[in-house]
């Protein structure tokens, strides 16, 4: 935010290095990534604090695109999700292009690379993820993924009709993670505290919520970002007049090397 503030400065983000984090966007700085052009990148998560993954989420201008692809190199694979806005975005993956609008994504398995070009110079916001691919121990490989999650219909979460959750990527083992859409109607709750292996990167667009983040309850709303480390407890309530619906990454269907 240009300028000085009105009243004390503060900032409702908690980070526990390699526990878990809330980066509210209150203290978010914009970070210069090779490779990204006109677009105004913030890094919400990175192995810095813990995390597995990077995950970014950027504010497109009229002539925004990627020099080189994103994810590119052998062992990654990157997603890219079109947040909100009226942008369309020219995708590239590997060799297969698509134009995605708002709630469109892809996903470039390792060493595709992403690469993309704002097609209409309208405004819109992008999430961008990679990761470390872990192969498969039967060698199965996972494929070029487009879709939009408009056209993704709800489906009940662990049998609670308050909870609603779109997967956007095949429930498959050849993918060894998942990206989640996850929306609580007001009042409603996860059924357990959750402690599991897996960690989750969360970009909350609509909403509020309160979280269980390992001993401590959090008040959570819309625009915060949530990583979750393995084991830390987790649990949510929807609070408010309207659902608490984010976006979330998963890592799955593999073991643990020892």
């Amino acid at each position: 935010m240009p300028g000085y503030p009105v009243g004390l400065l503060k900032n409702r983000s908690v980070v526990e290095h390699g526990n878990f984090a809330v980066i509210s966007p209150d203290g978010r700085v914009i970070n210069v990534v090779p490779g990204i052009e006109d677009c105004k990148m913030t890094l919400l998560a990175t192995p810095k604090m813990g995390a597995s993954f990077i995950q970014m989420i950027g504010t497109l201008g009229p002539e925004a695109r990627t020099s080189l692809p994103y994810g590119g190199k052998p062992h990654e694979e990157a997603f890219i999700y079109l947040l909100d806005g009226e942008a369309e975005l020219n995708v590239t993956v590997g060799q297969e292009s698509k134009v995605l609008g708002q709630g469109g994504y892809a996903y470039a398995p390792p060493g595709a690379g992403i690469r993309f070009e704002n097609a209409n110079t309208r405004p819109g916001r992008i999430l961008l993820y990679k990761q470390r691919y872990v192969e498969h121990p039967a060698g199965l490989l996972p494929r070029t993924v487009f879709g939009n999650a408009n056209d993704i219909p709800w489906a009940d979460y662990d049998g609670m009709p308050n909870v609603h959750i779109k997967d956007l990527l095949p429930v498959e083992q050849r993918f060894d993670m998942n990206m989640h859409i996850l929306s609580f109607d007001p009042g409603a709750s996860h059924n357990i505290i959750e402690t599991h292996v897996q960690e989750h990167g969360a970009y909350v667009y609509e909403g509020q919520g309160c979280y269980l983040l390992d001993d401590d309850w959090y008040l959570i709303q819309k625009e915060d970002f949530i990583w979750f480390g393995p084991y830390c407890k987790q649990a949510s309530y929807g609070v408010g007049r309207e659902p608490f619906t984010y976006i979330y990454s998963k890592d799955c269907h593999r073991d643990v090397e020892i």
